[in-house]
């Protein structure tokens, strides 16, 4: 062994050493005697204290098992088997036993020699291994080891074989059926009666390898009375009882039929019940009770698909059989799921979930049946309560662990539901009834529960299924009632923050209840504006209930009118920047002020004042961020801790954002013209454009004004066109290319919109925008930054994406009108982005654009020099971009270029017919070496139905790569 080069399998070694390590690794790895090397280091005894160097001589035998032995000489293969015995051997004696982890590899080392010498070349694999054995309890555990990789490599289904693995697997298990399985079933019950209390690990381990191999082996050896006797006899050992219950769980998921199945699991219940473990007390250990759940599920689930599939025969008898014991298990079912640690429960919920799926196939139901639903419905309410543990406001793993419980018992609720929706709503307008009527006496977990039940039955019963709410008391449904006794009940004081905060939940998902019953609008505004809701002295009601504010008020924005200005005048405290320098405690974040400033706006705008109110409204709310812009962008210049002017920055960035969410409430319907607020947002306009001067994080001041001018494009009509050319050369100003990627959006969304109004500007300031791009793309980038790479290829794409917006949008002018070199060197650009660059994004842009160019300039009476430009290039490219080797027809994406150039080439027989057929038969592909009778059919092709010459193309561009 090269010494030197192992000196890099040391955690603390350097990088060059773990480098010369790894090359080491490799070389051995190809060398013919590299493996031998390996074997004679670990067998020789001068490692044995070294775990990383026995873990590397054991990857690379592990590499030669894998990659060649298949195929070693008989001299090899004893050396092989030399070895395994040896290893075997070491690891059997305390003095040279090794770690778990090294033990593990050893049993793989000696799986992958089982999966190529079995039978054929080592038939005696286990009888070698049975006899050394006696060697006591590390020699048992390796074998045991060994078993679980042998069932690993040739059995486990998760993991994916090829058809030929696939063989040489049933193969081998049709052999170990036939010549060994009887002496491995001996040497398992011979272990765990050994060390049943001498190595209770063992004995567990040993259980774990029955649970594996029955599911392929007959099950008459293991469920048998001196199995099952001491199966469960270890069911009352504390140190034996989980893998005991792991074992039984495996026995009886094994493949059979369905009445043998219901049969066996009936015959486990029956011994169970006799000897008590399957009733375990209130105070037995809880991981022994979550296992015994997890063997009551697989009963319960088991006897589920018996019954699916006997209820498809003509079977009557024992399909009335299989549904008795299923509904035997039932109760246990309400023990388990009902059981306080959540561990337990959780582990028997699909039983839970897969029964009401089986009531759900009755045409009726029994009482029993009946008398089942409730009490199903009854556990997973009573197992919905929160802990008193529960951290509201420091929600950790726990926490999370829970919620996500809840949710697979919510799932259990919806199911009943769908069951019987009359039995759900009855139980909780009880529940909500009792609890909302004296909820001040009563624990904070019931009055939770009550309101959160009220809340799911919105998604339990959908009002498809019945209006909800009715404006005719007559048809008042019990969710209006139990709508009308939260609302009036007083709960959202509840000085629990959990309970205002699903009542609010609750407010906004039946928020239709308002637009029937108007008079509760004035108290649930009250409660959302006061300290229940975002004045709340919990920051995680506060942040949570600012968004369901600006639902709610959307929701009820017709009915709200009177209480405008008061809603205004309550929030306004919270609209205040949260600037680095005022240096006190805000209530709610950036985010959550977003929903405020959206919540106003649509507030405002919704309103049926007069437009002069309208805009004196909208100045008031613009108006903490307009006074304020000016000065702190002049202390973000003049700051020098750069910490600080990062807030400013951040600051003046969050502005902007709530400028541009405020400017959400208008709509097509109630336009910033019709509101008379054009003059607050364009005023507000020009303080923003003063951000572009500043040298200081650019980047993120750019973001925010760009955004809002996206916004004023979509909200305003001519107003905003003065101030693109200030902000276009102020946005372009040193641009890197992620800049004038996301730049390109904005002028793409003033063309879409404004069209031939924009066209004069974009005329002039056309090839300015073209050279600040292309000198951004051209400039040099280190070949190893990926970032800056992938910049530029979205970059170039955002420039064709920009050329498309103009031929589509009927400003084609803006190109003819260019110096004709200029036209010509953008021409030129989308030839390149169409040939030699392999995006295939990219380049179905080009040819889309090429094509919509020859649509429209392509006639004898076009553009002049265009008709020469295409079929000088335009024409060549649409053959030169398939034969490129990047350009793969096995790509989705290169196909869709593909029907662009189809619909290109047609495009141009449109324009120019005979003429160009004529310069493609006597001209152009005599050129490329086609033959006549292959250019006859292209020919054909292209003037037949565009569906048949994208096909015919596709074919066409295949065989000349080939």
């Amino acid at each position: 062994m090269d010494e030197h080069a192992l000196l890099g399998l040391d955690p603390q070694a350097d990088r060059d050493s773990r480098q010369r390590a790894i090359q080491y690794f490799e070389q051995l790895k190809v060398s013919l005697d590299g493996w031998k090397v390996c074997a004679a280091a670990l067998t020789s005894g001068t490692y044995y204290s070294n775990d990383h160097v026995k873990f590397f001589c054991y990857q690379v035998i592990e590499n030669y098992l894998k990659t060649r032995y298949l195929t070693a000489s008989p001299v090899e293969l004893q050396e092989m088997k030399a070895l395994l015995v040896t290893i075997f051997q070491l690891q059997s004696q305390e003095s040279t036993q090794d770690k778990s982890f090294i033990r593990n590899k050893v049993a793989q080392i000696y799986s992958l020699a089982f999966i190529a010498d079995y039978p054929h070349r080592w038939a005696t694999f286990f009888t070698d291994l049975l006899q050394s054995l006696h060697l006591g309890s590390l020699a048992v555990e390796m074998y045991l080891k060994i078993l679980l990789a042998i069932d690993s490599e040739v059995v486990d289904r998760e993991i994916v074989h090829t058809q030929q693995e696939t063989e040489r697997n049933t193969m081998i298990k049709d052999t170990m059926r036939e010549h060994c399985i009887g002496q491995l079933v001996n040497s398992w019950f011979q272990i765990i009666t050994t060390y049943e209390t001498s190595n209770p690990e063992v004995t567990c381990i040993c259980q774990d390898v029955i649970g594996k191999y029955v599911s392929w082996i007959d099950i008459n050896l293991i469920a048998n009375d001196r199995f099952v006797s001491i199966l469960m006899r270890f069911l009352k050992m504390p140190l034996l009882r989980e893998s005991a219950c792991d074992c039984i769980h495996e026995i009886i998921s094994k493949g059979m039929d369905p009445m043998t199945k219901t049969k066996l699991i009936e015959s486990f219940t029956s011994i169970l019940e006799n000897t008590g473990v399957i009733h375990p007390t209130e105070d037995e250990e809880g991981d022994f009770v979550a296992k015994m759940s997890r063997l009551v599920n697989c009963m319960g689930l088991q006897l589920i698909q018996s019954w699916q599939k006997l209820s498809k025969t003509t079977e009557t008898e024992n399909t009335a059989l299989a549904l008795q014991a299923l509904e035997n298990k039932v109760s246990l079912m309400f023990r388990f799921l009902g059981d306080e640690d959540d561990d337990v429960s959780g582990a028997i919920t699909t039983f839970a979930h897969d029964y009401i799926n089986v009531l759900k196939q009755m045409t009726s139901f029994s009482q029993k049946q009946r008398q089942n639903m409730e009490g199903l419905l009854l556990v997973v309410v009573k197992k919905m309560k929160y802990d008193e543990s529960y951290n509201f406001e420091q929600e950790g793993e726990e926490e999370a662990m829970f919620q996500e419980y809840r949710k697979q018992l919510k799932v259990i609720f919806n199911n009943l539901a769908q069951l019987d929706s009359q039995l759900i709503v009855g139980a909780v307008h009880n529940l909500v009834a009792s609890t909302l009527q004296n909820w001040k006496a009563m624990e904070y977990q019931d009055v939770e529960l009550a309101v959160t039940l009220l809340y799911m039955l919105g998604e339990a019963i959908p009002s498809s299924q019945g209006q909800h709410f009715s404006g005719n008391q007559s048809k008042a449904t019990a969710l209006q009632e139990m709508m009308r006794l939260m609302v009036t009940s007083g709960v959202s004081h509840h000085a629990h923050p959990s309970i205002p905060l699903q009542f609010f939940e609750t407010v906004v998902r039946y928020d239709k209840f308002f637009h029937v019953e108007t008079l509760h609008i004035a108290e649930v505004l009250m409660a959302f504006l006061d300290e229940r809701g975002l004045h709340n002295k919990s920051p995680h009601v506060r942040s949570r209930v600012a968004y369901l504010f600006s639902r709610f008020v959307k929701g009820i924005k017709v009915h709200i009118q009177s209480y405008i200005e008061e809603i205004l005048k309550r929030i306004h405290d919270l609209l205040v920047l949260n600037t680095p320098d005022n240096g006190i405690q805000h209530s709610l974040t950036s985010d959550d002020q977003m929903f405020l400033y959206e919540t106003a706006g649509v507030l405002v705008v919704f309103s049926q004042f007069a437009p002069e109110k309208k805009q004196q409204l909208m100045r008031e709310l613009l108006a903490p961020i307009v006074n304020r812009f000016g000065g702190l962008l002049t202390k973000m210049c003049t700051e020098t801790d750069e910490r600080k002017r990062l807030g400013y920055a951040q600051c003046l960035s969050q502005a902007m954002a709530f400028a541009s969410r405020t400017s959400k409430g208008f709509s097509n319907q109630q336009t910033m013209k019709q509101c008379g607020c054009i003059e607050a947002f364009t005023e507000t306009l020009k303080v923003f454009l003063q951000a572009l001067n500043t040298p200081h994080h650019r980047q993120l001041l750019h973001i925010g004004v760009r955004q809002y001018l996206h916004r004023m494009v979509v909200c305003l009509e001519s107003e905003i066109l003065p101030y693109i050319p200030v902000a276009m050369e102020h946005l372009l100003k040193q641009a890197d290319a992620r800049e004038l990627h996301d730049f390109i959006p904005l002028m793409n969304q003033v063309v879409q919109k404004f069209k031939k109004h924009i066209a004069p500007f974009l005329q002039e300031v056309f090839m300015l925008l073209v050279s600040v791009i292309f000198q951004v793309l051209n400039s040099p980038t280190d070949a190893l930054d990926q970032v800056a790479t992938g910049d530029k290829k979205m970059l170039r794409r955002s420039y064709f994406l920009f050329l498309s917006n103009l031929v589509n949008n009927d400003v084609t002018e803006v190109l003819a009108n260019q110096e004709g070199q200029n036209l010509q060197q953008v021409l030129i650009t989308i030839i390149q982005g169409a040939v030699d660059i392999p995006d295939p994004q990219g380049q179905k842009l080009c040819f889309a654009i090429l094509r919509r160019l020859v649509e429209i300039w392509g006639g004898k009476d076009g553009l002049a020099g265009f008709g020469d430009f295409m079929y000088k290039s335009i024409i060549p490219a649409c053959f030169m971009a398939p034969t490129k080797t990047t350009f793969d027809m096995a790509d989705a994406q290169t196909i869709l270029v593909l029907g662009e150039i189809a619909q290109c080439l047609k495009a141009v027989l449109e324009k120019r017919g005979e003429d160009f057929l004529n310069y493609l038969q006597t001209e152009y592909l005599p050129t490329l070496n086609v033959t006549p009778e292959i250019i006859q059919e292209f020919c054909q092709a292209l003037k037949s139905d565009a569906k048949v010459f994208k096909k015919y193309l596709k074919m066409f561009f295949s065989q000349a790569k080939s």
